[in-house]
C-alpha cells in the first residue's frame, strides 16, 4: 500500500520540474521547414561552382518562382500531423513517467544503493541519470520500510507498546537524502545553464538571419555569395535550442529571407530538380523506416522513433511537385498509425487507473463502514474485524496506480480509515485491561476448583460440575495476552485429568450395560402386564415411576439400543392411551412424560426449545387461521349451502382454538421444567 504512494511521490518529485522544462517543451515545437532550403542548396553546390556568372544570369530567368510556395504547403501539412501527435504526448505524458523502466536496482542491498547513487552524482551528467535516482530513492524506501516493520514487529512480539517504538535515525537514510539534495541543486544549475544557453542560441540564429538578409545586397560573385549562404546554414543546424515561446517567430523570419534569397539567386533548374530528386529519395527511405516500426511491440520507443524521423523530415527540404502529395501522405498515413496506436496505448493505461481508482474506492467504503459498526463491543469481534482490515489492505496493495490527480487523495483516504480502526481497537483493549485482569481472577478461581475435583470418584456429579464450569469459562472472556495461554493450560490438564480417569473406568463397563439391558426388558414386561385402576392420578403416578425406573438403569450396549428404547416407547404409549381422560388431557400427560424424559437427556434443554419454537410458530399459524376463517363466513350468508358452510368452518375454528390451548399449555410445561443443555 506504502509503496505505491511513496513511487507516485517520488516521480512527482523527481520529474515535477522535468515535465515542464524548456528542454521537454522542445518537443512540442510545430514541424516546419528549418534547413530545407539550405539542404537543396548543399546538395547542388558541387555542379553549381562550375557555373560562370554569365550562366547564373540566365537560370535566373528560367527558375519557377512558385516552387517555394509549394513547398511551404506541403510544411503546412507536416506541422498539423505534428501538433496532433504532440497533443497526444502532452496528454499521455504524465502517465508515461510511471511506466518508463530503467535499471532494475531491486536486488541492490541499502548500501550499494547509496553507492551507486553516489558515483551516479559525481561522475554522470544530469540528464543522463534522472530516471536512476528515481528507481534507486523508491528501492531504498522499500527497503527502508521492510526493516522498520521488521524492528516494529520485534518491538511488539516482545510485549512492547506501539507507542514506545523508537526506530532512531538511519546513517544510510541520512546520507541519501544529503546526495539527493546534492542532486537536486545540480539539476537546478543544469536547468539554468540550458535556459542561459537557450537564449544565447536565439540571439546567435536572429544573428545569422540578418547576415542571411544582407546577402542580396552583395555585389561580389554569385558562387562566393551562395558559399556564404551555404556555410550560414551550416551554422544554423549546429545551434542548440531556443525557447519555446520564440520559435515560430524564428522558423518564420529564417523562411522568409531564405525565400527572399532564393529568389535573388534563381538557383539552375536542372540542379534544382537534381536537388529535390535526391529530397524525394530521402523521404522515401524516412517513410520505410516508418513503416518498419509500426509492427514493434514498444509503442513508446516507436513513438519516440517517429518524432526524430520528422524532425529528420522537416530538414530534408522539398521533392518535384509532382510527387509531393503522394510521398507525404505516404508518410502521413503511418504518422496517423503510430499516434493511433500511441493514444490507444495510453488510453488503456488510463482505462485501467480509472478502475483502479474504483477498486480503492470501495475498499475506504468498506474499512468505513466496519468503522460504523455499533457490535464491535467483544475482543473477538475486534479480532475478527481487524483480519478484515488487513486483508483489505493486502488487497489494496495488489492494485495498481489511481489517476495521479486521485491517487494521494484515495490513499489518504483508505489511510485514515484504517488507522481510525486501529486507534479505536487500541483504546477498546486499554479500557479493557482491567476487564481483563479481573477475568484472569475468575479463571484463576475456576482452575483451584477443577484442580479440587480432578482425583474425585462420583462420576456423573462431579461430569456435571466440570461441564458447568467449563461453561462458566467459555462465558468469562479473555485475559491477558501474556497469561492466557498459562491459565488456559492449568485449567485443560486438570479437566484432562478427570476425564481420562472417568473414561478408564467406564472402558470395562460391558457387562453392566448386558445387565442393565436385561432390568430393562424386566421392567418392559412388568409395565406390559400392569392393569389400570380406575384412579386415574394412581395409573399416572404408576407410569411415571416406570418411567424413572428406566432413566435410572442406564446405558445398554450400543447395538441393543434402538431395539429397546423402540419396545419401551412402544408399551409406555399404551398405557397412556389406556387413561379413562379426555384428549386434551392425556396430551399433556404425554407431553410432560416426555418432557421427564429431556430432563435426563444431556441435551435435553435444546430439544425442547426446538419444540418450544415449533409450538409458537404454530399458535401464531393457527391464530391467523381463526381470523381468516370468521372473516370469510361473511361472505358465506349469500351461498346456497350456507349453514352447512358456516358450520363446517365453526368446527374447524374450535378445533383450532383447543390446539391452541394445548400449544400455550405444552409452551408453560416446558418453561416450568428444569432442563439440561
Amino acid at each position: 500500500m506504502d509503496n505505491n504512494v511513496e513511487k507516485s511521490s517520488v516521480r512527482e518529485e523527481q520529474f515535477g520540474e522535468e515535465k515542464n522544462s524548456p528542454e521537454n517543451t522542445v518537443k512540442k515545437e510545430e514541424i516546419s521547414d528549418q534547413g530545407k532550403d539550405a539542404q537543396i542548396a548543399e546538395n547542388a553546390d558541387n555542379e553549381f561552382v562550375n557555373l560562370s556568372e554569365k550562366a547564373e544570369e540566365k537560370v535566373k530567368k528560367e527558375e519557377d518562382p512558385v516552387e517555394a510556395e509549394e513547398d511551404s504547403d506541403e510544411t503546412a501539412g507536416e506541422e498539423t500531423i505534428k501538433a496532433e501527435e504532440d497533443s497526444d504526448k502532452a496528454e499521455d505524458k504524465e502517465v508515461e513517467e510511471i511506466f518508463v523502466k530503467s535499471v532494475d536496482y531491486s536486488t541492490f542491498g541499502k548500501e550499494q544503493l547509496v553507492n551507486r547513487l553516489t558515483l551516479l552524482i559525481e561522475e554522470r551528467p544530469v540528464n543522463e541519470i534522472r530516471n536512476d535516482i528515481d528507481r534507486i530513492k523508491i528501492n531504498f524506501y522499500k527497503k527502508h520500510r521492510s526493516e522498520l516493520e521488521q524492528k516494529k514487529n520485534q518491538f511488539l512480539k516482545e510485549d512492547g507498546e506501539i507507542k514506545d517504538f523508537m526506530p532512531g535515525d538511519d546513517p544510510l537514510e541520512l546520507k541519501l537524502k544529503g546526495l539527493l539534495l546534492k542532486f537536486k541543486k545540480k539539476k537546478a544549475e543544469y536547468i539554468k545553464t540550458l535556459e542561459a544557453g537557450k537564449h544565447e542560441n536565439l540571439k546567435e540564429k536572429y544573428k545569422i538571419i540578418d547576415e542571411i538578409k544582407d546577402l542580396v545586397n552583395r555585389e561580389e560573385s554569385l558562387h562566393l555569395t551562395f558559399q556564404e549562404f551555404r556555410d550560414l546554414q551550416n551554422r544554423w543546424k549546429v545551434i542548440g535550442m531556443v525557447p519555446q515561446q520564440n520559435l515560430k517567430d524564428l522558423w518564420e523570419t529564417y523562411h522568409h529571407h531564405v525565400e527572399k534569397f532564393y529568389d535573388y539567386v534563381k538557383i539552375n533548374k536542372e540542379l534544382r530538380d537534381l536537388d529535390l530528386k535526391k529530397n524525394q529519395e530521402a523521404k522515401i527511405k524516412l517513410c520505410e523506416k516508418a513503416e518498419e516500426i509500426l509492427s514493434d511491440s514498444n509503442i513508446i520507443l516507436t513513438y519516440d522513433s517517429l518524432q526524430k524521423y520528422h524532425d529528420q523530415w522537416r530538414e530534408i527540404g522539398p521533392v518535384p511537385h509532382e510527387s509531393k502529395n503522394e510521398i507525404w501522405e505516404r508518410f502521413r498515413e503511418i504518422t496517423s498509425k503510430i499516434n493511433k496506436k500511441h493514444h490507444l496505448y495510453y488510453q488503456d493505461i488510463k482505462d485501467q487507473q480509472k478502475k483502479n481508482l474504483e477498486d480503492k474506492t470501495k475498499l475506504c467504503e468498506q474499512v468505513e463502514e466496519i468503522n460504523e459498526q455499533s457490535d464491535i463491543n467483544l475482543p473477538r469481534n475486534w479480532e475478527k474485524a481487524a483480519n478484515e482490515i488487513k486483508r483489505l489492505q493486502k488487497t489494496w496493495r495488489s492494485i495498481g496506480f489511481a489517476p495521479r490527480k486521485y491517487n494521494n487523495i484515495i490513499y489518504k483516504r483508505f489511510r485514515e480509515a484504517c488507522d481510525a480502526f486501529f486507534l479505536a481497537k487500541r483504546n477498546f483493549y486499554t479500557e479493557h485491561k482491567e476487564v481483563q485482569n479481573n477475568n484472569l481472577k475468575l479463571k484463576i478461581e475456576l482452575a483451584v476448583q477443577v484442580e479440587e475435583l480432578q482425583d474425585s470418584e462420583e462420576w456423573k456429579q462431579t461430569t456435571d460440575t466440570l461441564i458447568k464450569l467449563q461453561r462458566q469459562w467459555k462465558e468469562i472472556g479473555p485475559v491477558p495476552r501474556k497469561n492466557s495461554e498459562k491459565i488456559w493450560k492449568r485449567f485443560r490438564a486438570a479437566c484432562d485429568k478427570f476425564f481420562e480417569r472417568k473414561s478408564e473406568y467406564y472402558s470395562n463397563r460391558d457387562e453392566v450395560f448386558k445387565e442393565n439391558l436385561k432390568l430393562k426388558n424386566e421392567l418392559i414386561e412388568e409395565i406390559e402386564k400392569y392393569k389400570p385402576v380406575d384412579n386415574v392420578e394412581e395409573n399416572f403416578s404408576k407410569i411415571q415411576d416406570f418411567q424413572h425406573r428406566w432413566t435410572e438403569i442406564g446405558f445398554v450396549p450400543f447395538k441393543q439400543k434402538d431395539d429397546i428404547i423402540n419396545r419401551y416407547k412402544s408399551v409406555i404409549n399404551k398405557q397412556f392411551d389406556g387413561l379413562d381422560v379426555d384428549e386434551f388431557r392425556k396430551n399433556k400427560l404425554k407431553y410432560k412424560n416426555k418432557l421427564e424424559q429431556l430432563r435426563e437427556s444431556p441435551k435435553g434443554g435444546i430439544k425442547a426449545k426446538n419444540d418450544r419454537e415449533k409450538f409458537y410458530n404454530k399458535i401464531k399459524s393457527l391464530e391467523s387461521d381463526v381470523v381468516l376463517w370468521e372473516n370469510n363466513k361473511g361472505f358465506f350468508a349469500k351461498s346456497e349451502n350456507a349453514e352447512s358452510l358456516i358450520r363446517e368452518v365453526d368446527e374447524k375454528i374450535d378445533q383450532a382454538k383447543e390446539n391452541i390451548i394445548l400449544l400455550k399449555e405444552k409452551i408453560k410445561m416446558i418453561d416450568q421444567t428444569d432442563l439440561k443443555g
